[in-house]
């Protein structure tokens, strides 16, 4: 359930000729797969264990390597399509992808297989600000509406499919290779999609932003810093490197909010503009956000691997179990336009409760059931959270964008997508870390009894945080 940022409303005037029927289907299938992988990898992760013995802190990094490549390229893959062509950029990152998708599914080792998820969450950052940004350029009016109706339920699709489908295939275990047909799945269609691709309409940025070349660097200085001995420096006995780099990450921070505030200063356009980040709807959105997609990161990543690890399930039946919440968050997904028209910025609110209860319901669940846990015992569950996620995750976007000015709506919803990604990262290093450590000591069930609370508790946060979010109505 990730989401892709918002292009600049004034990124171009529309191409001649127009975004066609099957133009819009190109780019929404270039949407769709990198959603897909996100969900195909949480369902495969203990085979991808039981075939590379990879350790729990790997397996964080397989899924957090994405997100840190994609959260810090994401506004350069944006600029980037502004200056040298949104189809051309479009195409590049989906080669990209399809050519990272071949490397992760013919990985070698797990070492192997993070690089090459942090060269695919590169290049989905270089794929997914396009979509929106051809969408915007290219079409006007009642088009431009169904297309961004359709590209919203894309999103909520492809949550189901890829629990679905990631599910299926690594049950099906194709002539013997296990969990490597949900990656290698993606090279027939990035193929296809390349060849529709050539017939998208070109179009440009007026006036592009640069890219902050210094900026980008001290970013992934920062999040690499701090994720990646929080994910690997339990299970390595805290070496000297992990201790060395945790110290330089505040340092690093510190030196990315003075680069971006000079290059301000200077008349640019920095990665993450500290005006736009000194809005009250920008600041409260971020406060908002950091406990809420920390806790579903967190929640993907340990939820998966007590489903199979601990209550047996098997990849089919993770997806299984899934299926519920994915269905729910795209049926309502559908709905939260409407209900945050009537009723503001309590829909997120809302949302953060309603996760909560389902946190809360499901922790009740498998104390009470487990070993003997099953799919119907969990479908109210993963219901309820689905309904949650919905209701928060697809409005707090469009309620902090509100009040940001039109010229900067494709700076501020990079800023917001950004911290996204990061906040999911950040939530399997912290969460996923604490459950690797607790659940040889006090065993998965109370591990996972433990994380589940404390995701409660931040959902907890989000519905009380929330109501001080701007209301969009005005």
């Amino acid at each position: 359930m990730t989401t892709t940022p918002l292009a600049p409303i004034t990124s171009g005037a529309p191409a001649r000729p127009g975004l066609t029927p099957a133009g819009l289907v190109t780019v929404l299938l270039g949407a769709a797969l990198p959603i897909i992988d996100f969900f195909i990898v949480n369902v495969a992760l203990p085979t991808i264990d039981a075939d590379l013995h990879a350790s729990t802190a790997t397996l964080e990094l397989v899924v957090a390597a994405y997100g840190i490549a994609y959260a810090v390229l994401l506004v350069v893959g944006g600029r980037l399509g502004d200056s040298f062509g949104r189809r051309r950029l479009f195409f590049w990152g989906l080669w990209l992808f399809t050519l990272t998708s071949l490397a992760c599914g013919i990985a070698p080792t797990a070492t192997t297989l993070v690089i090459a998820r942090a060269a695919q969450g590169a290049a989905s950052a270089l794929l997914l600000p396009q979509v929106l940004s051809i969408i915007q350029a290219t079409t006007s009016g009642e088009e431009r509406s169904r297309a961004l109706g359709l590209f919203g339920a894309t999103g909520g699709l492809s949550t189901v499919v890829g629990q679905l489908l990631g599910g299926g295939l690594v049950a099906a275990d194709l002539f013997g290779t296990g969990w490597r047909p949900i990656f290698l799945v993606n090279v027939p269609i990035g193929l296809v999609v390349l060849v529709m691709a050539r017939r998208l309409p070109e179009s440009r940025a007026h006036n592009p932003l640069g890219v902050d070349r210094l900026g980008t660097l001290l970013l992934a200085t920062t999040l690499l810093s701090l994720l990646v001995p929080l994910m690997e420096g339990r299970a390595l006995g805290w070496p000297v490197w992990s201790i060395v780099l945790l110290a330089l990450s505040p340092f690093s921070a510190a030196a990315l909010v003075h680069v971006e505030r000079r290059l301000e200063r200077l008349g640019g356009t920095p990665l993450l503009p500290p005006s736009v980040l000194r809005l009250p709807s920008v600041r409260r959105g971020l406060m908002v956000a950091i406990p809420f997609f920390g806790a579903f990161g967190s929640f993907m990543f340990v939820f998966a691997m007590t489903l199979q690890e601990g209550l047996h399930f098997g990849p089919l039946g993770a997806g299984g179990a899934l299926t519920p919440l994915a269905v729910a968050y795209f049926t309502v997904s559908m709905l939260s336009s409407r209900l945050v028209t009537r009723y503001g910025q309590k829909v997120v609110a809302v949302g953060g409760a309603i996760t909560a209860l389902g946190m809360v319901t499901l922790l009740c669940t498998t104390l009470a059931a487990w070993p003997h846990v099953t799919i119907l015992d969990l479908a109210p569950s993963m219901v309820a959270i689905g309904v949650g996620n919905a209701l928060a995750m697809t409005t707090l976007f469009r309620i902090v964008l509100s009040h940001v000015p039109t010229d900067l709506a494709g700076v501020g919803s990079g800023v917001m997508t950004t911290n996204q990604q990061t906040s999911l990262a950040l939530g399997v290093a912290t969460l996923g870390s604490l459950y690797a450590a607790l659940s040889g000591s006090i065993g998965t069930r109370n591990a996972f009894a433990l994380v589940i609370g404390v995701v409660a508790v931040l959902a907890t946060i989000v519905a009380i945080t929330a109501r001080r979010l701007p209301d969009p109505r005005g």
